[in-house]
């Protein structure tokens, strides 16, 4: 009797499960997608290279249908369950159960082909009663699901395939589009607008501190009025900077407020108001995808992507539940596992009669799977936990482990007492009006679930609006004293920049994209250059301002809001069953084919993406997009801050200046601007060269210092230049130094054995000698000056050395990283600064600086770059299989024998793709 062939996702995943199942299962792992879309013209097999869909890898003319391919690094892992499927008697398929596991799962069953009885195996954990269960309750594949995230799929691949040449034209190459990452990024750009458009205000205000015999040290209140007038505080202006509520607010100034500070000092005053009300807070829902995503960065300073990695890690060790889900719910068990352990560790008191239910939907959701919880009947404690796990599993653990037990523990209740205190000032300004101030406080009476665990916010004053504040016992008519008085200065603050919380928290009430793929949303957009990190705040490039502004005037519907929301409530409808892919997909686009249709957002589309892209690409103004506008100078003329090939720059007339690269856009003011325009050039002349007649020059250039022979139009179409050592200083660069450099690269002569030309180069991965088509590397920069044709004929007599150079003394050790436990150290690379913990490297970012980098910005370059995983292999160069193979449909549904009836929802308009051969 043969064994059951079971298949997952990832090889930790199926060593766990392969455990718990024993032997009488084989457990292996796909290793993620086996196949997907053509990445690129090398993919696709050479039947469909010649049509003139193979750009898009759909053949929209033809039902949309998709053209699948094994890509070269997965042929083998193909070829090793093709084997291993030889023997089984059954086949169970186990990939995650949500729209892309299921997709996984059917492209698994479309290319092996299985002839036994294929069962999809689904679980939201990894513990032996949880995979027994997945094994016995076994169900078949859900076409709904896969037709879902075929759409899903076929969508983003338009999208991105029609729009991205669009960005490739106007701005500059390599730039990409996408159905979420644009809107992402327009949210990015749309707050620094607001920064950028805010104009602060000023006002004074008064801080107090009275004594009283209950208070030995003192309690703090703040002026609120005078002469019963309100005292005007940051909510009185608008983000112009102007006071909404002239005539009833009083506007202190410093005059004002520095002369009733001196004249209330060593006042009595007497409490006018004392005002006391119950309160009382409930514990957070137990964890989902999007709420673990903001919490971990707000506590743990995690980005998306770490937090979902470890998540990952955790899941597949057994520690914790599914955890991509929309569900804030816990099941029976759950919910007693939680309510126990609360009340073992906290008491009866603290736990309340009937469980708590938590029944949140958000917008958009998309599975009905459990709350991210801790795996089991009975849960680990963080301290049992810390026997297998450390570092950044144990911190997220530890995490989901307090609100899940929080979540089922007693609300906080508790008192907030609000005391007004009045008194005459005597003298002064204000000599004769009433000061009235105000203290607030709070006292915990019960903590209940805060014993466990406290939710963070993104707002820091919001925390501390949460501590307890101790009011002394205070009545109306009782009477303290004022010892300290201080005047102080207060301004309106421009909109938060969004960190990685906050932008999850804002797409996820906007319903823009799932919160599944938030976390590689927001590291593409890092990875593209269209935002930066400035400490935690995310911080848009000068380029994600072109491009926003190309898309919102060309393209509105595809970077709007709701039309995006609106696409998920489609898709959604798509995996229910109540809308079809196919016209769906038409709409989109080829636009409305018959009167009164409407598109995805309800109202009439008169183009579809297709036209549209084609309709207004020859309308583009490249040079317009790429303008930002920011004003007029002292002069009159307007100053704009342009996107350029070698990046941003500033032009007012005829003068040009360019954008530091650590400029955020918010503080490219007009005066801020006019300073870096008047800045002197390191740009200089340093003689004539003498063979030529041509001015030799120095210049600053976007990849370093250069020197340059004559201009472009003294005759040369392009002026020769040369980048100066590393050990040269522009400043003191001479002329001699200069035409030494214009030498390179130099004819070192001719080797009379072969007859080729020696040639010294300075190239990005350093000096180096080249013979044809032979090189040797050079010790030193000054070689490429001196090297002799003898010296250079004994390095190419020598075998060819790996690339590589004796190993730097680090810049700085780090110490150890949390999450690997290894020691990190920063280093300089041919490329620039990275981190390290010598088995991962990662390029330092814009925004970081080698001088202030912390651990815990290294950790998370580190992860972030750990869980974009290995850099895409060679591409492959083998000739694709003959065109009659690639074009057979791979139909191993049909040849299987399973053990339940298929599915009878598979849609027409979707049919089975081609198989690419392997």
């Amino acid at each position: 009797m043969g064994k059951a062939l079971v298949i997952v996702e990832s090889p930790a995943k199926a060593k766990r499960i392969g455990a718990l199942l024993g032997k009488d299962f084989i457990v292996d792992s796909s290793i993620g997608h086996i196949r997907d879309l053509p990445r690129g013209a090398d993919e696709v097999p050479e039947a469909y290279k010649k049509e003139s869909w193979a750009r898009l890898g759909v053949d929209v003319d033809n039902g949309f249908k998709p053209l699948y391919v094994v890509s070269s690094s997965k042929k083998s892992v193909v070829t090793n369950l093709k084997r291993l499927l030889k023997t089984a008697d059954e086949l169970y398929l186990a990939t995650d159960e949500d729209r892309e596991g299921e997709s996984i799962a059917w492209h698994l069953l479309e290319v092996l082909s299985p002839t036994v009885p294929v069962k999809r195996m689904v679980f939201h954990e990894i513990t032996p009663a949880a995979i027994a269960r997945a094994v016995d309750e076994w169900r078949d594949l859900d076409r709904r699901l896969v037709d879902a995230q075929e759409a899903r799929r076929i969508l983003d691949r338009l999208y991105g395939f029609e729009v991205s040449p669009v960005l490739w034209r106007k701005v500059m190459p390599k730039l990409s589009a996408g159905r979420v990452q644009s809107v992402a990024t327009r949210m990015v750009v749309e707050r620094e607008r607001a920064r950028m458009r805010f104009h602060s205000a000023t006002w004074w205000g008064i801080e107090g501190t009275f004594a009283h015999s209950e208070a030995p040290a003192g309690f703090g209140a703040a002026l609120v009025a005078l002469a019963g007038r309100v005292v005007a505080t940051g909510k009185d202006f608008n983000q112009d900077g102007v006071q909404t509520s002239q005539g009833t607010v009083r506007l202190l100034v410093e005059e004002e407020a520095t002369s009733v500070a001196a004249a209330l000092a060593g006042r009595s005053f007497t409490v006018s108001a004392v005002t006391e009300k119950p309160f009382r807070r409930s514990p957070a829902a137990p964890f989902m995808t999007s709420t673990l995503q903001q919490e971990a960065g707000r506590k743990l300073r995690f980005s998306a992507q770490r937090a979902m990695q470890v998540a990952q890690r955790l899941y597949e060790q057994g520690f914790i539940t599914y955890m991509r889900t929309d569900s804030t719910t816990l099941s029976d068990e759950a919910l007693t596992a939680a309510r126990t352990q609360a009340r073992q560790m906290y008491g009866d008191a603290y736990v309340p009669d009937t469980p708590r239910r938590y029944e949140r939907k958000v917008k958009n959701a998309q599975e009905a799977h459990e709350a991210i919880r801790p795996a089991g009947e009975s849960f680990r404690t963080p301290e049992q936990a810390a026997r297998e796990l450390n570092g950044d599993e144990l911190h997220l653990y530890e995490l989901i482990w307090k609100r899940t037990v929080a979540s089922q523990m007693n609300d906080a209740t508790g008192t907030s007492a609000q005391v007004r205190l009045v008194a005459q000032v005597p003298d002064g300004v204000a000599a004769g009006e009433e000061a009235e101030f105000s203290a607030s406080g709070r006292v915990i009476s019960f903590p209940g679930f805060l014993r466990a665990y406290v939710e963070g916010e993104d707002d820091p004053e919001a925390e501390l609006a949460d501590r307890e504040v101790v009011l002394p016992a205070l009545s109306v008519g009782d009477v303290v004293e004022g010892t300290a008085f201080e005047p102080g200065s207060h301004a309106t603050q421009p909109p938060a920049r969004y960190t990685e919380a906050s932008l999850v928290k804002a797409m996820e009430e906007l319903g823009v994209g799932r919160p599944s793929t938030y976390a590689s949303v927001i590291a593409t957009i890092l990875e593209r250059g269209y935002v930066w990190k400035k400490g935690t705040a995310l911080v848009p490039s000068f380029v994600a301002f072109a491009v926003v502004g190309l898309l919102e005037r060309y393209f509105a519907n595809l970077v709007d809001y709701g039309f995006t929301a609106s696409m998920e409530d489609d898709l959604d409808e798509i995996a229910s069953g109540r809308e079809e892919a196919l016209p769906w997909l038409s709409r989109f686009y080829f636009g409305e084919s018959s009167p009164g249709a409407s598109g995805a957002d309800g109202t009439a589309l008169t183009l579809g993406l297709k036209a549209s892209v084609a309709a207004h690409l020859s309308e583009i103004d490249a040079r317009e997009v790429n303008s930002i506008p920011l004003g007029d100078g002292s002069d009159g003329t307007p100053i704009v801050a342009r996107v350029g090939r070698y990046g941003p720059y500033l032009q007012h007339g005829e003068d040009r200046a360019s954008l530091p690269d650590d400029m955020c856009p918010d503080e490219l003011t007009i005066a801020r601007a006019e300073e870096l325009l008047a800045a002197p050039s390191n740009d200089r002349s340093l003689g004539v060269d003498p063979q030529t007649g041509l001015d030799v020059q120095v210049k600053a250039g976007r990849f370093g210092p250069y020197v340059q022979l004559g201009e472009a139009n003294d005759g040369n179409a392009k002026p020769r230049t040369s980048s100066l050592f590393s050990t040269m200083d522009p400043a003191t660069l001479t002329f001699e130094q200069a035409l030494q450099l214009l030498q390179i690269p130099r004819a070192v002569g001719t080797d009379p054995d072969s007859s080729q030309d020696v040639v010294a180069h300075n190239g990005k991965f350093g000096p180096y000698l080249k013979m044809g088509t032979d090189t040797r590397s050079l010790a030193s920069e000054d070689q490429l000056l001196t090297v002799t044709l003898d010296e250079a004929r004994a390095l190419f007599a020598q075998p060819k050395q790996r690339r590589g150079r004796a190993a730097a003394a680090p810049l700085r050790e780090l110490g150890i990283d949390p999450a690997t436990d290894l020691p990190v150290v920063l280093k300089e690379g041919r490329f620039g600064p990275y981190v390290t913990d010598g088995t991962t490297n990662a390029s330092l970012r814009k925004g970081d600086e080698v001088e202030s980098l912390t651990m815990d910005r290294a950790s998370e370059l580190l992860a972030d770059r750990r869980a974009a995983g290995p850099s895409r292999k060679k591409k492959a160069t083998k000739k694709a299989a003959p065109a009659k193979k690639a074009t057979k449909k791979a139909s191993g549904a049909k040849k299987a024998a399973p053990a339940k009836k298929a599915a009878a929802t598979k849609k027409a308009a979707l049919k089975v793709a081609p198989t690419e051969p392997f």
